[in-house]
């Protein structure tokens, strides 16, 4: 019954606002109570369930997302994503803007998480669309399927290292698996499938958009616009590597952490931009403002979206989508991934439907059946797989890009989908070779 109200609600979300033309905001707060409603939950619990949906969500984003778009400001304005947008461009010239991206977003995905890499790099996508009159959205995709891979895939991020606890695996083995299946999700999502949505029109909110382009003697050089840009991608390196390597009682600890959290190290990176361009730092800081204002609508979608994913969980649609499952005879690898896939249409929330699907399987690997590497692997596919409008990241990528219900499903969700298969397919693969 709870699969049945699940996509009586998708379908109403989508009815209000592609025929309705209600806000997303408002449409998600409808079909969230909606849900409530339909699966019995008691009203003084569905109140409770959507403020905590609500909070939990703002908690996690607001920082990062603000000072996300505001550090991208700073580094539009000030001509830096102009000087290393150029420099790409330059060394992998412009047929090769796509792989520029999709290389550059991988390196610093393995480090940042997906929210903080997403803020980080947009700014970066629409400079090369910029500069080379190339389709918004084909460039989007190259930038966004990385970021999702390794959020999905690889640790450091909270999702695989979590699973990987609960089988007891290993989690630098996992990082040594995972980069091969990881490979061939990024050279599909990210290289082979642009090329089938460059038609699709994006009209971005003009704030988060490239300014004027800058005569060249007057960006910054190229060594300041790098480091700048790659601040807080070592940040969060070297807070995830001290957490994972060092030991509690270890001097600066604490500091490497605490520095490497997103908000923190977007906060350092905002200050210390606005101390290396002193000079001018006031105007900057007045265009960074106004960028945020931007921020605001995308994160009212964003936390509407966290509210519906908390209602379906506090409902109990976890529960019942896992026992459905529990029964059936599918190899462990191929049930794990069908569990998290199952969940993560459900819920969407990636670590919430990796983390649940973890629990529900863990007996088989528990009794041996599967390796607690690829099993950790294979759950991470299927968290990524069909992502659609109860996932944070798929009204960021909606609004920041500013596409259409249709055109997001068609970019997005489908990237997402080919992520999560071919991720299936490699670890299929790799449990036949390992």
């Amino acid at each position: 019954m709870s699969v049945f109200i699940l996509l009586f609600c998708i379908a109403l979300l989508l009815v209000l606002i592609a025929w309705g033309r209600l806000h997303a905001f408002l449409a998600l707060l409808m079909v969230t109570l909606a849900a409530g409603m339909l699966n019995g939950m008691p009203l003084p619990n569905l109140l409770k369930s959507v403020q905590n949906g609500l909070g939990s969500t703002l908690s996690g984003l607001l920082l990062v997302l603000v000072l996300g778009v505001m550090f991208g400001s700073l580094l539009s304005e000030s001509g830096i994503i102009q000087r290393i947008s150029g420099r790409l461009i330059d060394t992998f010239g412009t047929g090769r803007t796509k792989l520029a991206l999709l290389l550059t977003s991988f390196t610093v995905g393995i480090a940042l998480f997906y929210n903080a890499g997403f803020v980080v790099l947009a700014p970066l996508v629409f400079a090369c669309a910029a500069r080379t009159g190339l389709p918004l959205v084909y460039l989007a995709i190259a930038m966004a399927a990385p970021l999702s891979v390794t959020h999905g895939f690889l640790p450091p991020h909270p999702g695989p290292v979590a699973i990987a606890q609960v089988f007891g695996a290993d989690v630098g083995k996992t990082l040594l698996l995972g980069l091969p299946a990881a490979l061939p999700a990024v050279l599909l999502a990210g290289l082979v499938f642009p090329e089938f949505v460059k038609k699709i029109q994006a009209n971005p909110p003009k704030a988060l958009q490239m300014p004027e382009q800058m005569p060249d003697e007057q960006l910054p050089g190229a060594v300041v616009s790098f480091a700048l840009a790659l601040l807080p991608v070592i940040l969060m390196l070297l807070g995830a590597w001290s957490s994972m390597i060092l030991h509690p009682d270890v001097p600066g600890k604490q500091i490497l952490e605490f520095l490497g959290d997103p908000g923190m190290a977007l906060l350092l990176a905002v200050l210390l931009t606005l101390w290396v361009f002193r000079a001018n730092h006031l105007s900057l800081l007045d265009n960074a403002i106004t960028a945020t204002g931007s921020a605001a609508t995308i994160l009212f979608v964003i936390a509407a979206g966290g509210a519906f994913k908390q209602v379906l969980i506090d409902s109990g649609m976890a529960t019942d989508i896992g026992r459905w499952f529990a029964g059936s005879q599918f190899s462990p690898l191929l049930l794990g991934w069908l569990v998290a896939t199952a969940l993560r249409i459900a819920l969407g929330s990636a670590t919430v439907a990796g983390m649940t699907a973890a629990g529900i399987v863990q007996p088989a690997v528990a009794s041996g059946h599967a390796s607690p590497e690829l099993m950790t692997l294979a759950i991470g596919a299927g968290s990524l797989m069909c992502s659609h409008v109860n996932d944070t990241g798929f009204w960021m990528f909606k609004e920041y890009f500013g596409l259409s219900m249709r055109d997001t499903f068609r970019s997005w969700t489908l990237m997402e989908t080919i992520v999560g298969i071919s991720g299936l397919v490699s670890v299929l693969l790799l449990d036949l070779i390992v």
